[in-house]
């Protein structure tokens, strides 16, 4: 198990390596000069040229790379361009809001998904079957955003159950700021929990015809007994890939909900920062979403190796 860890730690730390230098020399090639921007119009060549100085930019780019890197990793992420703040103090406040909306739209994903997955696989070609899957058909080829829209005109404008936009903080109390985000989770979750549906039934379905199962079977346990005793847990390790690249992408692709409830989370403060040519604020941000991403993955393989030993004793080839 040991060395299991040590070789996913290593890939980690590879990866992690080689996004920064992607990050960084995609950020270089980004046309348009950020002083110029800050100034305006009216900016003079000698502002501009002094504020570049003040912001680092006229250091080389191997220089800035690494005075980036060493920044990062004793918690200095910089001074945003157009806040004139520290991007950690920025990233600190809208990590507030996005890693819970994350959470809660990827356990609204999973308590939605597991349960049709698994009873659509046990009456397989059944009305049930065809109607769940038929349902979850419709819910992979809707965006998100089509269901964010539905569900303010629904549940906002016309029964007036929930707020159509903004946050009014953690400091407003716990339920008022969860109500608040339960329609944009909800808005992030329905799709996915469309995808991880038929995940989870073509796993269970999978399951369900290995020799252990019709052993079970076949000692007097029912399918259920048997799907629940010996299958469930086999039938997961898919299912946990899936749960990893949901979170992943939860928390990195909810830039258009963010938008449309006026949430002030990371993805929000991306697409500003963006018009705002605030280069040092995209850089950090998207690296520490690569950085949770690359977590993650390396999260799903330790429950891996948890749910299937098998993959420890391979891991010592």
């Amino acid at each position: 198990m040991i060395h299991y860890i040590l070789k996913r730690l290593t890939s980690l730390l590879i990866t992690l390596i080689v996004a920064t230098i992607v990050i960084f020399l995609i950020i270089e090639v980004v046309p348009g000069d950020p002083a110029a921007y800050m100034m305006g119009l009216s900016g003079s060549t000698e502002a501009a040229d002094a504020l570049r100085v003040e912001l680092g930019l006229d250091k080389g780019a191997l220089e800035r790379y690494f005075s980036w890197i060493g920044g990062m990793l004793s918690g200095d992420f910089g001074i945003s361009y157009t806040y004139r703040v520290p991007v950690s103090q920025l990233i600190g406040e809208r990590t507030l809001v996005s890693v819970p909306l994350t959470v809660y739209a990827l356990i609204l994903s999973t308590l939605i998904a597991i349960p049709v997955g698994v009873i659509s696989a046990s009456r397989r070609g059944s009305v049930v079957d065809t109607i769940l899957m038929g349902v979850a058909q419709i819910g992979v080829a809707i965006p998100n955003f089509w269901f964010a829209i539905l569900m303010v005109l629904v549940f906002s404008t016309s029964l007036g159950w929930f707020s159509a936009v903004g946050f009014p903080g953690w400091e407003a109390g716990f339920w008022v700021s969860i109500k608040a985000l339960t329609i944009p989770a909800f808005s992030l979750a329905l799709p996915q929990a469309a995808i991880l549906a038929r995940v989870m039934r073509s796993s269970v379905l999978e399951v369900m015809q290995e020799d252990y199962i019709r052993t079970a079977r076949a000692k007097g346990l029912s399918q259920r007994q048997a799907l629940i005793r010996h299958g469930l847990r086999n039938a997961m390790i898919p299912v946990l890939t899936i749960l990893g690249l949901q979170f992943s992408f939860l928390l990195a692709g909810g830039i258009i909900i963010e938008s449309i409830f006026s949430l002030p989370g990371l993805g929000r403060l991306v697409f500003q920062s963006i018009a705002q040519r605030d280069l040092i604020v995209v850089k950090s941000i998207v690296t520490l979403l690569v950085m949770a991403v690359v977590m993650i993955t390396f999260i799903v393989d330790l429950l891996y190796a948890l749910v299937d030993p098998r993959l420890r004793e391979g891991g010592r080839g």
